[in-house]
């Protein structure tokens, strides 16, 4: 199943819900997919086998009470004996107290146990959904992610707990009682058998058709809960265009069609249920009649006949219950599906070989001795820094015989040093960048830091050495100190974020009401949008990076606060290697060289001088963004070898610096 969704800047724009293909429904075996969450109910079994057991002693209780009243009407009420009717009425009490008493025993019994086979199968989809990769989130709506993690999970939980149970306990009830009423009256019980086969084959007809919508509305669910979603975090842009009347009816149109699935939902059930309830009445009917024509010819006693029709009136709801409860099963057999569709989905793969790639380094980075002999012939040196070779890529969804969106990319950033990646919209720059973290994997060639291939380091590591920061910062429903620090490790504490905010001209942390330990909200919309920059900006440089990745960090802040905020950067970029998305040049002064993508290809490296005089599209790119700044108020000028020139910014920004890091 392919799932697509809107964005908040598109409000208008609802997801249909797609049932599942006819075909793949078909083939689907709902007893295939509830086994496989046996592993999660295994540990609970002992607990989940007994309250069944204690369910079935219950049921089977019941059907004591038809023998009961057999005693009583061909014994004490037919003898005329007042004792005896209190001593049957007395065991019918006592049969009604103990079948309560069960009924709550198995309700204790497996109450806490399913509880936490939900916090289970919650806990690994959560934490599976942490290492999908990115093209997965790419491509699945967030609606239909909470959507599995809350109503397909509760629907589950709720089949464990009550149709599982009570597919096995009436069934083993409805076999109990045929037998004994073909051993009270063998006749009439097989009067009661004959609707057994048409009643099988309406529910397989049933399954199948009920199977089909069951997935229909639980798809519609999940689309339904990503534009509620949507709609609440772009609630800005629907206020700001004033879409939210056109909004509103979309979220009624969606509201309807799914209105009418459930409706059809609640069609076939109440056919199957209608004719579970009347095939089994007539049966009832026809053996009250035969019944009662033997009671009239002696052929039967009055109070085997009583017995025989209190047995099967005890079955009824054995009986009728089987459509509700196959409803159910379907529903969480669905909900399994769509659990183990998002399971199923290939995580993000570590290496598991130690074999040496092609730097001459094996996957714990160390030199072989193969590749070392090869450069002490060759004088080559080890290779240091940030290194693409012959690097492509191309989108996971994209035909196998495309153009890569990126194409033979060969650059080097020594270590130490600062480049700038600069290029056109649409050009690959933050595609380029999501491929040093591995947060999109190569489809050709191969990216090294120190001479060690990234896809023979384990993710943790590389994810250690490289620190991002993006364009568009994203904040978590947590206080700023929380969402700095995740850039930096479990024993950092306020002397590094006071650094990072230093160095990320954060200071409007410490005016914040709880000050670091203020809550941003969700996606921190509470702060500004240069204010999550900057909180992002220090979560990248927190934990003192060895490579620095920065999609053009600086793009939402004024320029008074970006010289600022470049003249600290100075300072970490002096003891990093890092690559910087820039789009203005003032972002293009932090660095040591310049690499110019264009069409999927590196097209010039060099300093922003050289690249101005030799290269007419850099230069066209440069004066775009000069004539930007100029009409904001800031001048153009030559800051390449300005590292430590002793301007005004660069003091105020040091002395921020050493005070925060001071205090």
């Amino acid at each position: 199943m392919t799932d697509t969704h809107t964005s908040p800047g598109s409000p208008t724009e609802i997801p249909e819900a797609r049932p599942a293909k006819p075909d793949k429904a078909e083939k689907r075996s709902a007893v295939r997919s509830l086994l496989r969450l046996w592993p999660y109910v295994r540990p609970v079994r002992a607990r989940w086998g007994s309250a069944a057991v204690v369910a079935i002693v219950a049921s089977c209780l019941s059907l004591v009470i038809p023998l009961v009243l057999k005693w009583m009407v061909d014994g004490p009420i037919a003898d005329g004996d007042p004792g005896g009717v209190w001593l049957g009425a007395g065991a019918l009490l006592g049969l009604g107290i103990v079948e309560a008493a069960l009924f709550g025993l198995r309700r204790w019994l497996i109450a806490r146990p399913l509880a936490g086979v939900e916090a289970g199968l919650r806990a690994d989809l959560y934490r599976h959904v942490q290492r999908l990769p990115v093209a997965f989130h790419d491509k699945w709506a967030s609606g239909q992610l909470l959507s599995r993690g809350t109503t397909d999970l509760m629907l589950i939980r709720m089949f464990l707990a009550f149709p599982l149970t009570f597919l096995i306990v009436n069934g083993t009830t409805i076999l109990v009682g045929f037998v004994i009423l073909l051993m009270q009256e063998w006749t009439l019980g097989l009067v009661l058998m004959v609707p057994v086969i048409p009643l099988m084959v309406l529910c397989a007809v049933f399954e199948k058709k009920y199977a089909l919508v069951s997935r229909t509305a639980q798809d519609q669910v999940g689309d339904l809960t990503t534009v509620v979603e949507e709609s609440v975090l772009g609630i800005r842009i629907i206020k700001g265009f004033g879409r939210h009347r056109a909004q509103a009816e979309a979220f009624r149109e969606m509201s309807q069609k799914l209105r009418g699935t459930e409706l059809v939902k609640a069609r076939l059930l109440a056919g199957i249920l209608g004719l579970i309830t009347v095939i089994p009445e007539l049966a009832i009917g026809v053996a009250l009649v035969l019944g009662t024509i033997q009671v009239a010819d002696g052929g039967l006693s009055a109070g085997t006949l009583v017995a025989f029709l209190s047995t099967a009136l005890a079955l009824r709801w054995p009986v009728e219950s089987i459509g509700f409860l196959l409803a159910m099963s379907q529903e969480a057999a669905t909900a399994a599906d769509r659990f183990f569709e998002v399971m199923d989905a290939p995580e993000e793969a570590d290496p598991v070989t130690t074999c040496a790639d092609a730097s001459g380094a094996d996957a714990s980075g160390a030199a072989t001795p193969e590749s070392a002999e090869i450069r002490r012939r060759t004088g080559e040196p080890a290779p240091t820094g940030l290194h693409f070779e012959a690097v492509e890529f191309r989108y996971p969804d994209a035909a196998p015989d495309s153009v890569p969106l990126l194409q033979r990319i060969d650059l080097h950033i020594r270590s130490g040093e600062t480049l700038a990646l600069v290029g056109a919209t649409g050009s690959g720059k933050t595609t380029l960048t999501a491929l040093v973290p591995r947060l999109h994997e190569l489809t050709g060639g191969r990216i090294t830091l120190d001479g060690r291939d990234i896809a023979a380091m384990p993710r943790a590591e590389l994810r250690e050495l490289v620190s991002v920061a993006f364009e568009e910062p994203t904040l978590f429903s947590a206080t700023v100190g929380e969402n700095v620090l995740m850039g930096a490790g479990p024993d950092a504490g306020e002397t590094e974020l006071r650094r990072a905010l230093g160095i990320a001209q954060a200071e409007f942390v410490h005016k914040l009401p709880e000050g670091a330990d203020t809550e941003v909200g969700e996606q921190g919309l509470s702060l500004s949008g240069g204010q999550r920059q900057r909180l992002a900006l220090a979560r990248a440089v927190v934990g003192k990076p060895r490579f620095l990745v920065l999609d053009d960090p600086l793009s939402a802040l004024d320029v008074h606060t970006e010289a600022l905020v470049e003249a600290a950067l100075r300072r970490v970029l002096a003891d990093t290697t890092a690559l910087v998305v820039a789009h203005r040049p003032s972002t293009v002064m932090l660095a040591d060289r310049v690499a110019l993508l264009s069409g999927g290809r590196i097209a010039a490296v060099g300093t922003h001088h050289e690249l101005l005089r030799d290269n007419a599209e850099y230069a066209w790119l440069m004066s775009g963004a000069r004539d930007a700044d100029d009409r904001h108020g800031v001048a153009m000028s030559d800051r390449r070898d300005d590292k430590t020139a002793g301007r005004h910014d660069v003091a105020t920004a040091d002395r921020n610096l050493h005070e925060g890091a001071d205090a």
